[in-house]
This record gives structure tokens, C-alpha cells and sequence, in this order.
């Protein structure tokens, strides 16, 4: 495949349900971009507040901009995203376009940011997904010095059009994980996926509290993590560095819980095998590079003791 040279076409698709709260601060990011979507469709998921009337606020003024909705549903369960995706894909599929990415509806980001984002398709022809970190409460929610620069946040990942369909999009897991899903889909299929850290996005809604209090988030991530496929020697280590942070103890102690609770029940995993492989490879060969970085970091301590 051959570099495109200069300006990329982006489409935008939100999935959105009761985000009345965060979602005209997204839409005014948007809007503010230097590089702004050639469409942009919000699928309101049965959304009960006013997430509706303030998303037509805009589309009344952007013609860009374009308002789906679906049924009224109890349930919130994973995959609902994913049905919500895919009713704003199908508005833009027949499209011509190079880029697509799934935003979420509480996040916030600097004028420059699609730009930028845009920019690294342009320079990598192998680039096949990409983000940014993000940040809570003014903090960066995970150092990138262990977390995999590989992995690109759910929150917002741009896809290069062949790599999305190529990875046939996302997959319904009613248990979560369809983000991680398809970026780790990605790099099996030999595409760059990565978050670049020159940039940051800002994320209202603090991390694990859609759908309970972030502490029993905790034991449903160490699940999510068995239910993925993760390796138990790698659940072990991250358990362990969890440990080190609030809540100290229970919150590393409750992603092996979560992780222990799947084994034990030997709960059917939704994933082919050889994602499953492939993604264990990853965690073997990261966990590696974890443990010679900490035992040279700790014999150079020594000898600046001795």
C-alpha cells in the first residue's frame, strides 16, 4: 500500500446513552478540531435524558453531524455498544473515507488533536490504529512506562479503513473487551496499532463506574482479564503492581479474585484460540523486558550504593 499524501478523511461514530451529563463538551471538541469529520454520527443507545435534544442542537447547525437513535433498552451490557456502532457504520460505510474511529461521549481533547492523530496515518503506511493516553481529575490514569504502548484506549481509536475491515470491526462480547479485542486483532493481522504520548485526551467519567462502584470494577476487570485469555503468571504480576495503588491491597487483590473466580468455573472464553495465543505470546515477552528493566535498574542501585 502506497503513502497517501496530504489530507486524510475521517468519519467519526459515537455510541451514547445517558450522556447528557459530558456529551456537548465532546461535540464542542469536535467542532473546535483544525481537521474536522467528514461525518459524524451519534447513535443515542435508548438514551432517557437529554443527551437527544442537546445532540440536536448541533445537528440543526452541521450538516456534518448526524443523530441516530435506537430503542429504549434496560440492559448495559458490553456488546450494546457494539450494536450501537454498527448502526452508526452503516450510515457511513458507502462513504468514500480513509479513517474511522470510534469516540466516546464523555471525552474532551485540545483543537490540535485530530489533526495530529490524522497526521501519523499519513507518515506510517502500516499504522492500522491509534490514540492517545488520557487523562482523570488532572492525571494521567496509567504511566506508559509499563503500560503497553501497543494498546490504544477504547475511549478513542482512529482505524485505517483496510485494517477496520480487515479485522472485520468490532465483535459483540457481552462481557467486554471489544476494544482491546480489536486492536490486539489488528497487530495479529501484522498492522502498527499505538498510543503516542505527544498528545492527551480528557476523560469525564472516571474509569470502572459505568456500571457499579470502580472497587467491585476491580474484580470484573481481573474476570475480564481470564475471560480474554490473559496468561495467569502475567494476572499475577499485574495483581502485584496493582497492589502499590489506591485502594492498596483490595484493588490488586480483586483483579486476581476476578481473575481466580473465571479459572475456577473454567468459564467458556469468547475468543479464537489463536488470538488467545498470540495475545499470551505478547504478555510473556512484555513481562521479560518488565523484569530485566527492574533487576538491571536495581543492580545499578547497588553499585551507586557500594
Amino acid at each position: 500500500m502506497q503513502l497517501k499524501k496530504g489530507k486524510l478523511d475521517l468519519v467519526l461514530i459515537t455510541p451514547a446513552r445517558n450522556e447528557a451529563a459530558f456529551i456537548e463538551g465532546t461535540i464542542k471538541s469536535v467542532i473546535a478540531q483544525t481537521v474536522k469529520p467528514k461525518r459524524w454520527v451519534i447513535v443515542s443507545d435508548g438514551s432517557t435524558d437529554a443527551t437527544d435534544s442537546i445532540v440536536e442542537k448541533y445537528t440543526a447547525k452541521y450538516n456534518w453531524i448526524e443523530l441516530v437513535r435506537r430503542p429504549p433498552h434496560k440492559d448495559r451490557q458490553f456488546a450494546a455498544k457494539v450494536f450501537s456502532f454498527n448502526a452508526g457504520y452503516d450510515k457511513v460505510k458507502h462513504l468514500q473515507y480513509d479513517l474511522i474511529a470510534n469516540l466516546d461521549a464523555d471525552i474532551t481533547f485540545e483543537p490540535a488533536y485530530f489533526e495530529f492523530l490524522t497526521d501519523q496515518f499519513i507518515h506510517d503506511n502500516n499504522l492500522g490504529v491509534c490514540g492517545t493516553p488520557f487523562m482523570e481529575d488532572g492525571k494521567l490514569v496509567y504511566s506508559h512506562g509499563y503500560i503497553d504502548q501497543n494498546h490504544v484506549s477504547g475511549a478513542c481509536q482512529i482505524f485505517r479503513k483496510e485494517c477496520f475491515e480487515q479485522i472485520g470491526g468490532y465483535t459483540p462480547i457481552k462481557g467486554g473487551g471489544i476494544d482491546w479485542a480489536a486492536v490486539t486483532s489488528a497487530r495479529m493481522m501484522g498492522w502498527r496499532t499505538w498510543t503516542f504520548t505527544e498528545k492527551v485526551f480528557h476523560h469525564h467519567r472516571k474509569m470502572g463506574t459505568g456500571n457499579g462502584s470502580f472497587i467491585m470494577s476491580r474484580f470484573r476487570h481481573g474476570f475480564k482479564d481470564y475471560y480474554l485469555g490473559g496468561h495467569p503468571l502475567w494476572q499475577l504480576l499485574r495483581g502485584v503492581f496493582q497492589m502499590r495503588h489506591k485502594p492498596y491491597i483490595l484493588g490488586g487483590a480483586l483483579l486476581m479474585l476476578g481473575y481466580a473466580h473465571g479459572f475456577v468455573w473454567r468459564i467458556k472464553r469468547p475468543l479464537s484460540k489463536e488470538l488467545i495465543n498470540f495475545h499470551r505470546a505478547e504478555q510473556m515477552e512484555r513481562m521479560s523486558a518488565i523484569v530485566k528493566k527492574m533487576f538491571k535498574r536495581r543492580k545499578a542501585n547497588i553499585k551507586s550504593n557500594i
